[in-house]
Formats: structure tokens, sequence, C-alpha cells
């Protein structure tokens, strides 16, 4: 197949065909140890001294595992055919057979120089593929037939696959047979790290009533069930964490608390009602606003990286500080300003005016050129200043598209071009926005008078395209 697919070199075949050979040699050599297993006479009896007249145990070896690469027994557990099963289990070597998946790939050798194919063993169980699939009949025969139900081929359990697909009555059927809730998987999981979407709710369930720890940590990222529930938004499960004991003090590898989960994992809109419950419910545990990660980067940072005005103010009710800097200097003001060309719609004024109202600094000036996509905000900010600043080197920067929403004034950069019209317009938009803002902004009105043209046709474009 691969000598039709590639054009291999002399030299490329050579070693295609060596190492095929010494593949073959190896699948020879693991059969021939198999059958003298296999036909191996059991060992002597042991002789054991004991107190008294106790009988003398025989020590026998274990017999070997049965290995399995057959796709047609693979399917007949994935598939939950429980005639088929009977046939197959009628061997008991069957019932914690190795289930083995060979795949041959070519991978780059950099010792040789050249690509070469090397073939890739996959482990499983009957156990772990029936789990999978949810095929609770299948489950419950291996069970009975004394399958190990902590046997962990390929670096995870029954327990784990049933958990990840949502299949909470082959949970409980493993419980109810001794697996150990809390054991963890070769990438460091728990079962109940991988309850991870709404449908794993009992699951869940069924793990912390048979006695999970429900602050155990992921071996490598440090993230408890809590830290997983708060970044997918599941609300039930963040309950039920807290329920039964969750910290929501608890900090990952890189100082997240659940509260930073819960705000970092608010990024789209129709969400945000989930993930500002979630955080009602951290906040009433007992999580403080205030904490932040290994890079300062607080609940607060992340809320306002998402443009939630909700959590926002809900956070800042709460003792967030709303002038603090993270590693990279940037405070939760300039992670909105960041973000409110991605979310023009979701109110960045409301979040805007929060943090002001809660001690916020206004933005330099050169960060103003970021609000032009909500002209909203860009009142909020400019309505801030003592002095309004000047607007010559980011005025160029507004899109097309804004200047064409308003036709009633599309005509002034027209006017803007001559320079005898200059004052003439300048005393006319000047005029404008006293009768428009009267006394809603101190600012505009004293210094309407002092307004370059470019500043006066900049606010009045923030207008018609906010209140038309």
């Amino acid at each position: 197949m691969s000598r039709d697919t590639f054009a291999f070199t002399s030299a490329s075949l050579r070693s295609l065909r060596l190492e095929q050979e010494l593949q073959d040699w190896e699948d020879a050599r693991r059969a021939l140890a198999h059958r003298r297993a296999m036909t191996r006479r059991p060992l002597p009896a042991a002789p054991r001294l004991r107190h008294g007249n106790e009988r003398i145990q025989t020590v026998r070896a274990p017999p070997p595992q049965v290995r399995c690469r057959d796709p047609a027994i693979h399917n007949i557990f994935m598939c939950g055919d429980m005639k088929r099963v009977y046939a197959v289990l009628k061997d008991p070597g069957m019932v914690n057979a190795l289930m083995e998946t060979v795949h041959e790939e070519m991978m780059w050798a950099p010792e040789m120089g050249m690509w070469t194919l090397v073939s890739k063993v996959k482990q499983t169980s009957a156990l772990r593929l029936a789990a999978s699939r949810g095929h609770s009949g299948c489950v419950e025969e291996l069970l009975f037939r004394e399958a190990e139900v902590d046997a962990d081929p390929g670096g995870r359990t029954a327990l784990h696959d049933a958990c990840s697909g949502g299949h909470h009555i082959c949970v409980r059927l493993l419980l109810d047979h001794g697996a150990d809730p809390d054991l963890l998987a070769v990438d460091g999981n728990a079962p109940l790290h991988l309850c991870n979407a709404a449908e794993t709710y009992q699951c869940a369930e069924h793990l912390v009533t048979s006695g999970a720890q429900v602050n155990v940590a992921q071996r490598d990222s440090g993230l408890t069930p809590l830290h997983v529930a708060c970044r997918r938004g599941l609300e039930d499960h963040v309950e039920l964490f807290l329920s039964y004991g969750g910290d929501v003090t608890a900090r990952s590898q890189e100082g997240e608390t659940p509260l930073n989960s819960a705000c970092a994992g608010a990024e789209r809109p129709a969400d945000a009602g989930r993930y500002l419950r979630i955080v009602q419910k951290l906040l009433v545990a007992g999580a403080d606003a205030q904490t932040a990660g290994r890079k300062k980067h607080t609940a607060l940072h992340n809320a306002c990286g998402n443009c939630c005005p909700r959590i926002v103010k809900l956070l800042l009710e709460h003792g967030a500080r709303a002038d603090v800097d993270n590693c990279a200097g940037y405070t939760p003001m300039d992670c909105l300003l960041q973000v409110i060309e991605d979310y023009p719609d979701q109110q960045p004024e409301v979040v805007a005016r929060s943090l002001l109202n809660y001690g916020a600094q206004p933005p330099s000036p050169r960060m103003l050129k970021l609000c032009l996509p909500s002209p909203a905000t860009l009142e909020v900010m400019l309505n801030c200043y003592p002095v309004i600043p000047a607007c010559d080197e980011w005025l160029e920067d507004i899109p097309e598209e804004l200047l064409k929403v308003c036709l009633k004034i599309y005509h002034i950069p027209k006017m803007l071009c001559s320079e005898d019209s200059q004052h003439s317009s300048g005393e006319i938009m000047s005029s404008q926005l006293l009768f428009i803002y009267g006394s809603k902004s101190n600012a505009i009105k004293k210094q309407a008078q002092m307004f370059d043209t470019k500043l006066c046709f900049l606010i009045l474009l923030i207008y018609y395209i906010s209140y038309y």
C-alpha cells in the first residue's frame, strides 16, 4: 500500500523492509512466549511454614492474560450485542482480556533521517468498551463474571469512561461493585473531573454520594472538579459540589480560584445568566472577589475581558478593586477597551460606567480610539475627563460604516474641507452641542465654545449614532 502511495528510494524501501521484518520477528516472539506460557507445567508446591498443624499452601503461577486484536470481538462489546457477548464469554479468559488495536503510522525517525513505519498499540478492556458506550447489561454481565473493576489498560478505568460519556447507570453498577471513585487516570484526571457536561450530573451525584473527594486536584494543572464546573458553566454541578464541601478558595497551579474560572468562562453572551448565578453562589459560599492568580489577573479582569455588565457590577459590590493592575500593567478598564470591538452590543458603556463609579481612573487618551465601535462608551469616556482630550491622532480611525450610519451629518466632512467654512461650521456644531446636551455633560457644556471643528464633529457623530 505504501509503495503505491509514496515514491520511495531504494534505501527507504530497504529501511521499510527491515522495519517490517523486525515487527514480524517481535510478533513471532510474543506468540511463542504465549504458547510456552499456556503449555508450561505448574510450579511445584512451595511449602510455607505455619504455626501449629495448619496445611501447607500451594502457590501456583497466575494464568497469563489473554490478548485480543480481533475487531469483530471489540465491536461485540462496543455494540452491546448480548447474544454474542454470551458466546464470547464462554472462554473465561475473555472477561479480563486485553483488547488491543494496532495502528501502523509513518513517523519521522531523526536518528535515521527518514520516515519509518511504526506500529502503535492501544489497549483497553471489554469492561471499558461496554462502559464507554453505556451498555449497562453488558457491564453487569462482565461484573457478574468477576471482571476487574479498577483495571486500567490504556491508562483509564471503566469508571472514567462511563463518567466521560454521562452513562449514570453504568457508573452506579461500577460503584456498587467496588470501583474506586478517586482513582486518577494516566492523564491525572479523577472521575469527577470528567463530569464536565450537563448530562453528567447524575454521574457526579453518584460519585459524591459514594464518597468521592470533591476537592481532588488534577495531577498536572491542580484543577478541582469545582474549577471545571465553574469554567463550563454547570450550575447544578457547582451547587452539588458546594453542598458536599467544595472549597471555593482552592487554587490551581496558575493560582486561579473557581471564581476566576467562572468569570473567565462567560465568553458567550447567551450564557451570561448561568455564569452570573454561579458567581453569586460562589460569593455567598465565601469566595473572595479580590483574589488574583499568579499573573495578578483577578476575576474582575476576566469579567471585563468578557464584557459581562452584571457580573462586573456584582464583583464590585463584593469588594473587587476597579483600579488594580495585573502583571502586564492592564487594569480592568484596559481589558474592557480591548474587547469593545468584539462585544459592541453587550453594553460596554455600562461596564465602563460601573468601573468609573467604583474608582477606576480614566484611560489614556490614546486608548479612546478603541471605543469607536461603541459610541455610547466613547461618550462615557469623554464625560469623565475634566478637559476633553485632543482627537487629531485617532479621528481618522473612525470606520467608514459608522460615518454612513447617520445621514443627517454625512455632509459635515464636506464642510470641514474648506478653510473658509471651518469657523462657521465649528460655531454651528458648538451651538448644536449646547442644545443637544444641555446640562447633561458639564465638561462639554463648559468647553463647547473652545472645541475645534473635528472634535465637535466627533461628538455630534456619537450623539446621532447613539440616540437615532
